[in-house]
């Protein structure tokens, strides 16, 4: 007579979750677009003035902070278009806030769907970052009458404005793959994240321009560190400003670009590696 075997398997048995495209690119895709749209959807719900409140948040902000600084401080002083560069820095920087800050506890806040459902980790952060590229597009437009109403001319060098998005896309979706990854483990992410966040916008030309800074090393300093910096620059020059000098001008040349280019590159290999590590676990770590 047989007996049953009733030895353990050598080892414990590991159960591996989805990872973070699990092998399906096309439904990652899919996903990531209704996952966007319908939170786009559901942000205005039931609102009567709906996608106006999205606007207002920037416009008042603008407004405040348009009023202290020309008033106060006189910080407009010899910088033409100064409202709409304004305006501009507060619309970008509000969708990097908004991209990078929403991701942070977007896989924790989606915990039920996370532990019942298989599918590609990755298409959360993803729609974050989708969700608040809308609204980038939608502010874009309101700036787009300020430029007009402020005599702003049409010019080519408009046509960089996709790669500069683009740009700043990449640089937001690289660190939403990062802090959501860290999050799950590490909750002190997010106040970190919050206090880095006040120190990126003071530190970027949001408020005031490049040229006002009397230090040229601080100035270069600023462009090669904080890749928020010189994508400011370039906006202002080819979309506002064809007078103030470009990025690369002010950095010293072109090949100075690979400074901030390498620092988005870096987090977004970085932070694809750590989420692309984390994913099949985040069931499991939550």
């Amino acid at each position: 007579m047989s007996t049953l075997d009733l030895t353990p398997p050598p080892g414990p048995v590991v159960v591996k979750g989805p990872s973070a495209l699990a092998n399906d690119p096309r439904r990652f895709l899919t996903l990531t677009w209704t996952m966007a749209v319908l939170e786009f959807r559901l942000r205005f719900f039931g609102s009567v003035l709906g996608y106006l409140w999205q606007l207002m948040r920037p416009l008042l902000l603008f407004g405040v902070i348009y009023l202290v600084f020309t008033k106060a401080f006189q910080l407009s002083s010899g910088v033409p278009f100064y409202s709409v560069t304004l305006l501009t820095g507060i619309v970008l920087f509000t969708f990097f806030g908004d991209a990078t800050g929403g991701a942070v506890s977007a896989v924790v806040d989606r915990e039920n769907i996370v532990r019942k459902i298989h599918f590609p980790r990755l298409a959360i952060p993803a729609a974050v970052v989708l969700t608040a590229l809308f609204n980038l597009l939608l502010n874009l437009l309101a700036v787009g009458v300020f430029l007009i109403a402020a005599g702003v001319e049409v010019r080519w060098s408009w046509l960089e404005l996709p790669l500069l998005l683009g740009y700043l896309v990449v640089l937001a979706f690289g660190l939403a793959m990062l802090l959501s990854s860290l999050y799950v483990r590490y909750r002190d992410v997010r106040p970190i994240w919050d206090v880095t966040l006040q120190i990126v916008f003071y530190g970027s030309p949001v408020l005031y321009v490049l040229e006002k800074i009397p230090s040229h090393q601080l100035q270069e300093l600023m462009l090669h560190l904080n890749p928020l910096a010189p994508l400011l620059q370039q906006v202002r020059h080819a979309i506002i400003d064809p007078t103030t000098p470009s990025a690369a001008a002010m950095m010293g040349g072109w090949w100075h670009l690979a400074a901030p280019l390498g620092i988005v590159s870096g987090l977004s290999v970085l932070g694809l590696l750590v989420y692309s590590r984390q994913a099949p676990r985040i069931a499991e770590d939550l």
